[in-house]
């Protein structure tokens, strides 16, 4: 039976693991009247093995801009909608933030389901300190990347980066520059997948770790030590 409660939810998926997903998540995909995805082809390898057979439409970051008028009118009318990302919680690094305001502004109803979230089991198993963190994401490509990093390297709580891993050996090496080569980190690579690695030490080991490695593949989290307060 279909849910026809004109509200937005936002539903995690699983990073890795197909089983990590909630009951409760498989519950509202398979009630909402339309789910919206990042990347059809991958949220329907999940809609499959959970014989989800919902309506499924693309939203993306390239067409974002355009679309979130149209989906919001659309949860106006009385539908329901599902906002998934390809792997994590939307809006995290991810597409959703435009469409959650835009509802918000509209007055309607968005929930959020708890669930999986690519940093928080990084931070967790990286060994460094996580009562207090920052979770800085991707960094600037160029235009303002070695202004953050200056300003970063005063940052005294654990920071929490997403990395490219074409990128990872040159980003370490910035850390290195920015932060100083005592700096501990860690490294988690393919969480929740059948290769996840987290690789942990000073800045200068990880990257003479990596560079040993012929390749590198898979989503990364890279958890940096704060500056030291004495």
């Amino acid at each position: 039976m279909k849910n026809n409660t004109n509200k937005l939810y936002i539903v995690p998926t699983p990073i890795g693991n197909l089983e990590d997903i909630t009951f409760r998540a498989i519950k509202i995909l398979k009630q909402v009247d339309i789910i919206l995805a990042e990347d059809t082809r991958k949220t329907s390898i999940l809609l499959k093995h959970y014989d989800i057979k919902n309506k499924t439409f693309s939203h993306h970051k390239f067409n974002e801009h355009k679309s979130v008028d149209h989906f919001t009118k659309i949860i106006k009318d009385g539908q329901s909608l599902a906002l998934v990302s390809d792997a994590g919680t939307p809006s995290i690094s991810d597409p959703g933030y435009l469409l959650v305001r835009n509802c918000i502004e509209q007055g309607l109803e968005v929930e959020c389901l708890p669930g999986a979230v690519a940093f928080i089991p990084a931070l967790v198993a990286s060994g460094l300190p996580n009562d207090k963190f920052c979770f800085e994401g991707f960094l600037p490509q160029k235009k303002g990347r070695k202004k953050r990093l200056t300003i970063l390297a005063e940052e005294t709580r654990t920071i929490i980066f997403y990395v490219s891993p074409y990128k990872l050996i040159k980003t370490l090496e910035e850390f290195t520059e920015y932060f100083g080569s005592n700096r501990r980190a860690s490294v988690s690579r393919e969480l929740t997948k059948i290769y996840e690695e987290t690789t942990r030490g000073t800045l200068p080991e990880i990257i003479e770790y990596y560079k040993n490695k012929s390749v590198i593949k898979g989503e990364i989290v890279v958890v940096v030590e704060g500056k030291s307060v004495k």
